[in-house]
């Protein structure tokens, strides 16, 4: 077993102002996308007109529909009978909850908006950010492990950790799972996969077809929300519930796109003005 690095959650202060691990991994992922797409720009590694002064508007929206949307469909996927009681809760942030699949809603609602407003698709957008949603996903979840959040299940294995906020059973640090899978493999096959021409639909039916494998998977290592537990056959949870319909949009989308039903994505040798 390996103890757990209990960390203070609180990095520093400013004045009466206390900045938080959680929120800056927020930030870290923030300016980490900006930067990744700026250079695909830069190095016309995805080519379709946009510029580096959109990139910023882009994460604006995104951030938005992460904020707005993780929060609704916490409520909705996870807190609904305590909402119906306590209306007010939904204002409530700083107690936690957020939840990826609304989140991702949200950003989507968001996203579509912006693309219409500069008149682009909103698959156009989605396969341009997508190959660096990682960045941001992998930011978060070590957040969630700084804050000793979001623990795994109980476990025997040897890298088991005690999560005091939990209680005092050895524990799989699914956190970390989350960030190795959800973070680090997901942008190395986002990345990898987005260097070459593929058609349109195709690198955002990957990303909804690996998250929703990767977190289907992990669910299994993860402690069940205690307000909900198994929700069918003593283990599928809400997670891999949700996940579910990401997999099955994420075949869809790149069956659609490699039977020529979307145009392809142009050379990347046109250099683009920035």
């Amino acid at each position: 077993m390996i103890t757990y690095p209990e960390m203070n959650p609180i990095a520093f202060h400013i004045g009466p102002l206390a900045v938080h691990w959680y929120g800056l991994m927020y930030l870290f992922g923030f300016f980490g996308c900006w930067g990744l797409l700026v250079l695909r720009i830069k190095k016309s590694t995805f080519p379709r007109g946009f510029r580096v002064e959109q990139v910023s508007d882009i994460l604006f929206y995104a951030a938005l529909g992460v904020i707005l949307g993780g929060r609704i469909g916490y409520i909705l996927f996870y807190a609904w009978p305590n909402f119906v009681a306590h209306p007010w809760i939904l204002f409530q942030i700083w107690q936690g909850g957020m939840s990826f699949h609304g989140g991702l809603i949200g950003v989507i609602i968001a996203i579509w908006f912006y693309a219409r407003k500069i008149g682009k698709s909103l698959i156009e957008i989605t396969d341009f950010i997508a190959p660096v949603v990682p960045i941001g996903l992998g930011a978060g979840r070590i957040g969630n492990f700084i804050n000793g959040e979001l623990w795994g299940r109980v476990t025997d294995v040897p890298w088991a950790m005690v999560f005091p906020q939990a209680d005092l059973l050895p524990r799989h640090p699914s956190q970390l799972y989350e960030f190795l899978l959800e973070g680090v493999l997901l942008f190395i096959i986002l990345w990898i996969f987005s260097q070459k021409l593929r058609p349109r639909w195709a690198v955002s039916g990957l990303f909804l077809l690996c998250y929703g494998l990767f977190r289907f998977v992990i669910e299994f290592f993860r402690e069940p929300d205690a307000q909900i537990g198994y929700i069918a056959w003593g283990w599928l949870t809400k997670g891999q519930l949700l996940s579910l319909p990401m997999m099955i949009v994420g075949i869809l989308m790149l069956v659609w796109a490699y039977r020529g039903k979307c145009p392809a994505i142009r050379s990347s040798s046109v250099k683009h003005k920035v």
